[in-house]
């Protein structure tokens, strides 16, 4: 995850004076001149950190200098705290202070648990006063009001950060943006449900803090993002992973679909797998606090919050099996099932650019069986009368032995990815296409160089959006001119659709819209675009048909 900045260097040739007969009071007349203008440059000189002084509704800050022109502005707090009562709390707009801010470092990372190399460092630095935003902008001052791509990270949405060189030092801001990536609380701290919580809330229900947590920074965008030079009503949202879900959830939410004039999600849907409601996720909440022998009301939920951040964590990994916390229906910033509203055509009525890479997760993290006679079995379970469309797809049908794809890998790497991503996804566009908004849809089938034998999984289209290209770490490679030409491509079709809602524009191979042939592109493994249409028709149509059986809809 990752961005950067280009700015303009102006130089100005001094103009040549013709020597010309001046009296003595001239002479010094223009000394004192002379000697006032150097004092004033320097004096600007020792100004320069004002060149970045914004004031926002919290106070004054002052960002700096980015290495290849433009500004940022980082850990700026856009709520107060969340620690003490407020954990737990829809979050609160930030207190004003007092003085000028330095806003030249990031912020804490989201309170954690280590899930694996990849979140480990902000497993270690993560705590929950958290909730900071960060500004990058490629031109300061802008000489005109810039579209905003506000971001919002992956994760599970239990771990990760906005506050990573991947979403800052990239070039996707080059392209004429102005970035903003924003943590939100996760996991336990983010949205953990109970009785005792739903009870004090001045709307009844609980869980769903990380998702107001993006509402309220969307707010803080909205009121603050034009002293930056951002045009606040041009924002799109953008997101990965559990980033992309969260965009589902802030299209559907009433809190929030107005703010935001566009969406991008990657790799993720607002109904895969459905939300629990928010009985459900209460009984979770008292099922952990009991695993603890606290007891039951409120007098269990105040020694849950006496507990130290790092205490509940050590809590939360230690029972079994291991219990987590997501976006439940709670009546207040979800009220239904996201699937249905998008069934309705009641989602934010806005340009949509979504899709998946080739791979994404393989069977063995979501413990799909391998072996083809369970695999089928699976299959139908899910499928039902729709099965055999699905099965002759997988060529699994009537018993057959299927071979790997060479795109999309085994059968059951098939079958994952298909359920958990793709046809989520296409469903999602489908609907969004017939309530007659403009749809895109891509295929991310580039491997990292070097990571060929594994295919295009999951993140590993981050380093091309953001135009950063790690050295270390699970989305590192060998990247040579092809990678960043591919870069180059997608950066310009993302930043085109945060400025129009079109990714299209003069020398980019067309990008057809969505529409009723499901038309999608297709990056791939040479750098270059394919037009394609249907993506996975035969399980996809299949999952269209099986969601659209069991989601309720008002469309009719």
């Amino acid at each position: 995850m990752m961005d950067a900045v280009h700015g303009d260097l102006v130089s100005q040739d001094s103009g040549r004076l013709r020597a010309l007969p001046v009296s003595p009071l001239a002479l010094l007349l223009l000394a004192i001149a002379c000697f006032s203008q150097a004092s004033t440059g320097a004096a600007q000189t020792e100004k320069q950190p004002d060149e970045f002084l914004v004031r926002t509704t919290g106070g004054p800050l002052r960002g700096v200098a980015r290495p290849d022109g433009g500004a940022e502005f980082l850990g700026i707090p856009y709520a107060q705290p969340s620690v003490g009562d407020l954990r737990w709390h829809e979050p609160l707009p930030v207190k004003p202070w007092s003085g000028v801010r330095t806003a030249g470092s990031f912020g804490a990372p989201c309170a954690q648990p280590v899930m694996g190399d990849w979140n480990r460092h902000d497993a270690e630095a993560g705590k929950e006063d958290c909730l900071f935003l960060n500004v990058m902008t490629p031109v300061w001052p802008a000489k005109q009001p810039l579209p905003v791509m506000l971001w919002i990270h992956g994760g599970a949405n239990e771990g990760g950060s906005a506050s990573s060189a991947l979403y800052k030092d990239g070039t996707l801001i080059r392209h004429g943006v102005l970035l903003v990536t924003v943590n939100y609380r996760l996991g336990i701290f983010g949205f953990f449900a109970h009785p005792a919580l739903s009870a004090e809330s001045a709307h009844p229900g609980s869980g769903n803090y990380g998702l107001m947590d993006q509402i309220l920074a969307l707010r803080w965008v909205s009121e603050n993002i034009a002293n930056f030079g951002g045009d606040p009503n041009n924002i799109t949202v953008f997101g990965q992973s559990a980033g992309a879900v969260d965009i589902g959830l802030l299209m559907t939410s009433g809190l929030s679909k107005d703010l935001f004039q566009r969406a991008i999600a990657e790799s993720g849907t607002s109904f895969s797998p459905p939300l629990a409601p928010l009985a459900a996720a209460e009984k979770a909440g008292e099922a952990f606090a009991a695993g603890l022998k606290l007891p039951a009301g409120e007098e269990g939920l105040k020694q849950l919050r006496q507990l130290t951040a790092q205490q509940l964590l050590a809590s939360q990994s230690s029972q079994s099996p291991d219990p987590h916390f997501g976006p439940d229906i709670d009546g207040w910033a979800i009220a239904r099932q996201p699937a249905s509203v998008f069934a309705a055509g009641e989602e934010a009525a806005i340009p949509l650019l979504f899709g998946t890479t080739a791979r994404e997760f393989g069977a063995a993290i979501f413990r799909i069986p391998t072996a083809q006679d369970a695999l089928r079995k699976t299959i139908v379970d899910f499928f039902g009368g729709l099965a055999p469309r699905a099965l002759a797809a997988y060529g699994l049908a009537e018993g057959a032995q299927a071979s790997d794809d060479p795109l999309y890998g085994s059968p059951a790497d098939q079958w994952a990815a298909d359920l958990v991503f793709r046809c989520p996804a296409t469903a999602q566009g489908a609907w969004h296409n017939a309530a007659h908004h403009p749809t895109y849809e891509y295929e991310f089938a580039h491997a990292i160089p070097g990571q060929e034998v594994q295919g295009a999984v999951h993140s590993s289209d981050l380093p091309y959006v953001f135009g950063y290209f790690p050295k270390w770490g699970n989305i590192a490679g060998n990247f040579t001119d092809v990678d960043i030409q591919l870069s180059g491509l997608m950066e310009s079709y993302w930043t085109n659709f945060a400025k129009t809602g079109n990714p299209n524009s003069a020398g980019l191979p067309e990008w057809p819209q969505f529409g009723v042939e499901r038309k999608f592109i297709r990056f791939q493994q040479d750098g270059k675009v394919v037009p394609l249409a249907s993506l996975r028709d035969g399980p996809c149509g299949a999952y269209r048909a099986s969601l659209a059986a069991r989601t309720p809809s008002s469309r009719n």
